[in-house]
């Protein structure tokens, strides 16, 4: 019987060590969400500084946007005030900052942290998501789009939505807009047209680094949210921002990249990297450090098995005189 309970054990330190390296190779990487407003109090509907430090998912951020954030007060009509705090709720969709990124003092993308920390902590309104895991089937575009019309069933209270053309949306009514300066002359047009009460929803989609507009000009995230925000201060405009990374962009696109980038067989791919970063060699360490545990855990065991199956005699016979 002791014999068989070391067995069990053994067998169920092995199972315990393989679903350790699953989850180390099969978890998500989480990005950040940032919601903020130098116009919306926590009499709009949330708090005035908040920050979740759960992981959770890409739809649950997007409920907390309408719920804690207040943007269902803010863009569903039967919900609305009478006088609307804010004209134009910001959407920033990135591609490229990550959980770590914020925490880490040496990030990949140190302005784009600074821009938004400076936006985020001079707001008197904001709340911050630092771990939003990745959705399983659709963009955060789609899910935005989605969880608005559930917010409002009856009626949307957003006279004029407006999508980059980098964005992933079905919706064949909604106006999309190509580039920067595109924007810039919605929001100026909007801001001579716009009717009392009403509030528009404008999406900026990235398209991640290294790629163009259509109009030949290549902007990074930090410069899109600084022009697009200082576009609105200046025309006088009322406004809630959120900036969130589309997680689902980074661990179907980035993991076939770091797939082609370790199995090429000799011809390089554009723009991909063929090093091993920081990610790369922790999950190598923590791969080798487990494989070569389970080894001497399996050495023991058996050695442990083979000490218990040696059947000595407890008392030996006196022997005899001749």
């Amino acid at each position: 019987t002791k014999t068989m309970m070391k067995m069990q054990i053994g067998v169920l330190a092995f199972l315990v060590a393989l679903s350790a390296i699953e989850s180390g190779i099969a978890s998500p990487n989480t990005v950040p969400a940032f919601l903020w407003s130098p116009h919306l109090q926590a009499g709009n509907g949330g708090m005035d500084e908040a920050v979740n430090y759960q992981v959770m998912s890409a739809k649950d951020l997007v409920d907390s946007v309408f719920t804690q954030g207040g943007w269902s007060n803010i863009l569903c009509s039967e919900k609305k005030v009478e006088h609307p705090v804010v004209d134009v709720a910001l959407v920033f969709i990135g591609r490229e900052l990550l959980s770590s990124d914020v925490s880490s003092k040496r990030n990949s993308e140190p302005s784009l942290v600074n821009t938004l920390n400076g936006l985020f902590t001079a707001s008197n309104f904001s709340l911050a998501f630092p771990y939003i895991s990745a959705p399983e089937e659709e963009r955060m575009e789609s899910l935005l789009l989605s969880g608005l019309k559930q917010a409002c069933p009856h009626n949307v209270g957003v006279s004029n939505i407006v999508f980059s053309d980098s964005c992933f949306v079905e919706d064949g009514m909604i106006q999309k807009l190509s580039d920067l300066q595109s924007f810039k002359d919605h929001l100026l047009s909007r801001k001579e047209t716009r009717k009392e009460g009403e509030t528009d929803l404008v999406v900026l989609c990235s398209e991640g680094s290294g790629s163009n507009s259509q109009s030949g000009q290549s902007h990074s995230e930090r410069e899109s949210i600084s022009e697009l925000v200082s576009s609105v201060e200046q025309s006088g405009s009322k406004y809630t921002a959120l900036y969130v990374s589309d997680p689902y962009w980074y661990t179907s696109y980035k993991t076939l990249q770091r797939f082609l980038a370790e199995s090429g067989t000799g011809n390089s791919t554009v723009g991909v990297a063929t090093t091993c970063d920081e990610l790369c060699k922790f999950k190598s360490s923590l791969l080798e450090g487990i494989l070569v545990g389970i080894v001497f855990l399996l050495i023991l065991i058996s050695g442990l098995c083979c000490m218990a199956g040696i059947d000595t005699p407890t008392r030996f016979e006196t022997p005899q005189d001749s």
